[in-house]
């Protein structure tokens, strides 16, 4: 992270400060909607009907004039602690798995990979539709995350047992395994951070699929509907007819919220391609040098 942070790259300074930012809002967004704008997520009647943004409704109202302000804020925080739960869970067992598997080459090895394929032919979104439709959000959203992270992890364990693999015959692996290490230690000492920036992509894309994920369940009413979420203000968005009322207000927050945190993801991520890929690495270089050179040019004939 400090390395990205240090190499100056707008892009990631951008995607880290959006996911910084949202990480506050979740954290301290709600209370201080509640106790400094004496504002309620679930209050109705707290305004005119369908009021567009105004001093007192920032967001405006929906049609039972609950503020969406405060709607959207509340609901970042269960949005976000879904993805971040739910992406940790996926990453940590595709990890697990991953490297398991791939470092071992023998039965453990062969039985592990088998397991992980039959989770792949498992058709993922059926199955946490149904899992989701039957629990309908009982337990909170700390449930809603796990479904998510149980059933979305096969894929990412298959790309680290192929990066294991490729990695466990290196000389710099062997040389640790024959002067007599253990194999945790081989594993998290030269294995794992030679993994880092695919395990890193892995967790920032599982977050943005566990946020999508629970939105989308949300909004097909197969969560639970009485929780304030992104996906539960787009499902009463649509349930109530916000598009057809033109209350654009209603339904854009959420949905803007759910493709600012895909668009930081995903900045963050072309920062960890360029320091993970050598290659890229030096056409940046290469490219920066390029400029300072035009500039330095620039500044001479304005000088002569």
């Amino acid at each position: 992270m400090r390395r990205l942070v240090a190499g100056g790259d707008r892009k990631v300074i951008l995607g880290l400060t959006i996911l910084a930012a949202m990480l506050l809002i979740a954290l301290v967004g709600p209370v201080v909607v509640s106790s400094l704008l004496g504002q309620s997520p679930t209050k109705l009647h707290a305004g005119p009907a369908l009021a567009g943004p105004s001093g007192d409704h920032w967001l405006g109202t929906t049609s039972s004039g609950v503020d969406v302000f405060a709607q959207f804020i509340t609901g970042t925080r269960v949005s976000v602690f879904v993805g971040l739960v739910g992406g940790t869970i996926s990453t940590f067992l595709a990890v697990l798995f991953g490297l398991v598997s791939g470092y071992h080459t023998g039965r453990t090895g062969a039985a592990l990979t088998g397991f992980v394929n039959i989770f792949l032919v498992i058709p993922g979104l059926p199955l946490l539709l149904l899992i989701a439709s039957y629990t309908r959000g009982r337990g909170g959203w700390a449930a809603v995350a796990l479904i998510i992270g149980l059933t979305s992890w096969a894929g990412g364990a298959r790309v680290k047992r192929a990066q294991t693999l490729s990695l466990r015959n290196r000389d710099f692996v062997a040389a640790a395994r024959y002067s007599g290490d253990k194999q945790s230690r081989v594993l998290f000492m030269e294995v794992v951070p030679h993994l880092a920036p695919v395990i890193a992509s892995t967790f920032l894309f599982a977050v943005v699929g566990s946020i999508a994920a629970e939105a989308g369940l949300d909004f097909i009413g197969a969560g639970n509907t009485n929780t304030v979420s992104w996906g539960t203000m787009l499902y009463w968005a649509q349930s109530q007819g916000a598009l057809q009322s033109g209350a654009w207000w209603w339904f854009l927050p959420p949905g803007l919220g759910i493709a600012l945190v895909g668009t930081a993801a995903g900045l963050v991520n072309f920062g960890i391609d360029e320091l993970s890929d050598p290659r890229r690495r030096t056409l940046r270089t290469g490219s920066q040098s390029k400029r300072s050179k035009r500039r330095k040019v620039r500044r001479t004939e304005v000088a002569a």
